[in-house]
């Protein structure tokens, strides 16, 4: 089920942004194998698999990329593959044997995707980071916080995930569909730094327009603007606003029991202030929830802001079963939504080699061939 069903694609164990990238595929329908490491490496935060929901929906082998055997069945698993994903730093995959030159001559039309924070080249490329150093160098993480304060990291979201992982499975989508027209595969560089100045492509145009300020704060999408904002509730709980549009700002005012006659005009940044303070005074005066009933019924751009528990029980995720029960884990459901070629439920992640035998069946391995993998080392149950 799914867009991508009879895809196959070879994923070397990682951390974040790689298997997010896998996550995405698989959920797609891709037939996504990861190739484990023997042994636990302790990986990143050395979490568990139950819960690990990034690895969902996969199969797995073990191989020992350090032993020339180990390499051998890697090479031989590529032969079957449409794309790799692969997180090592620049030039790791090339000396265990297994770069683009090498792969790209057993399997001329793989996609080979890279994922890396700072891409295969540049004077930062060897060097080691995380998300919060990749969107600090793209520009992104000084635009985000309030004025006077210092910059606030969104969580891993827009290095790791938005502007890592999803853009390398948009790559190797790119690249499969290309290379079912040319026969020819390629490398598809994915770094985290570009993916997060990509995200922030807009705010290039409104600062070369003298619409966006680069001081924290200061614009209508920073919290600059009182009605683009997170407010206090009674409960101390908070409401967002994003009443950008004068007919959303209108049902605001009315939703709060404002007369406009009595305020500053809207684009008033004079006026935003005062503005604010009587927005954050009237939130402080009701609880959240008597809010959201206020506000509801109308288009005023005003959502409760919720905590990801809270997320998966309101009545709007739940009708369109936003998330969903795996394993023991309430998590996403797949998305985006396809009409015709839906994606089906996602499967537990794997063991380490649990589900392997089967994949390597279902990619075309012959019992004596996987006898031979396995003589090289491949683990698979």
């Amino acid at each position: 089920m799914g867009p991508l069903i009879g895809l196959k694609i070879l994923e070397f164990e990682a951390i974040g942004p790689g298997p997010f990238c896998g996550m995405m595929l698989s959920d797609m329908g891709a037939d996504v194998l990861m190739v484990d490491r023997p042994e636990n490496p302790r990986l990143g935060l050395g979490r568990e698999r139950w819960y690990d929901v990034m690895l969902r929906g996969r199969r797995s082998v073990t191989l020992n990329l350090k032993s020339p055997e180990g390499v051998a069945a890697a090479r031989r698993l590529v032969t079957k593959a449409d794309a790799i994903i692969e997180g090592f730093r620049p030039g790791v995959m090339e000396r265990l044997g297994l770069g683009p030159e090498v792969l790209l001559a057993d399997n001329p039309r793989l996609v080979y995707g890279r994922m890396t924070g700072w891409g295969q080249d540049g004077p930062m490329a060897p060097r080691a980071g995380h998300d919060i150093n990749y969107i600090a160098l793209s520009g992104v993480l000084n635009a985000i916080g309030r004025p006077g304060a210092a910059p606030v990291p969104p969580l891993n979201l827009v290095g790791d995930f938005g502007g890592g992982g999803m853009l390398l499975a948009f790559g190797i989508a790119c690249g499969i569909v290309e290379a079912q027209r040319s026969g020819k595969g390629q490398v598809v560089d994915a770094a985290m730094v570009d993916g997060a100045a990509t995200l922030a492509a807009m705010f290039s145009g409104m600062m070369a327009g003298g619409r966006w300020s680069e001081t924290r704060g200061d614009n209508i999408l920073d919290t600059g603007a009182p009605w683009y904002e997170v407010y206090e509730t009674a409960d101390g709980k908070y409401m967002s606003v994003g009443a950008i549009e004068p007919q959303f700002y209108a049902e605001l005012l009315k939703g709060l029991g404002l007369d406009p006659a009595t305020l500053p005009k809207q684009m008033d940044r004079a006026g935003w202030p005062l503005l604010r303070e009587r927005f954050a005074a009237i939130f402080k005066s009701r609880t959240r929830d008597q809010w959201c009933a206020v506000f509801d019924p109308v288009d005023a751009c005003v959502a409760p802001v919720l905590s990801f528990t809270e997320a998966q029980a309101h009545p709007h995720n739940v009708r369109r079963a936003t998330f969903t029960q795996v394993g023991r884990v309430k998590q996403p459901a797949p998305s985006p939504r396809f009409s015709r070629t839906a994606a089906g439920q996602p499967g537990e992640p794997p063991e380490r080699g649990v589900g392997g035998k089967s994949a390597l069946a279902d990619w075309g391995f012959s019992s004596a061939e996987v006898a031979q993998l396995e003589a090289q080392g491949l683990g698979a149950l």
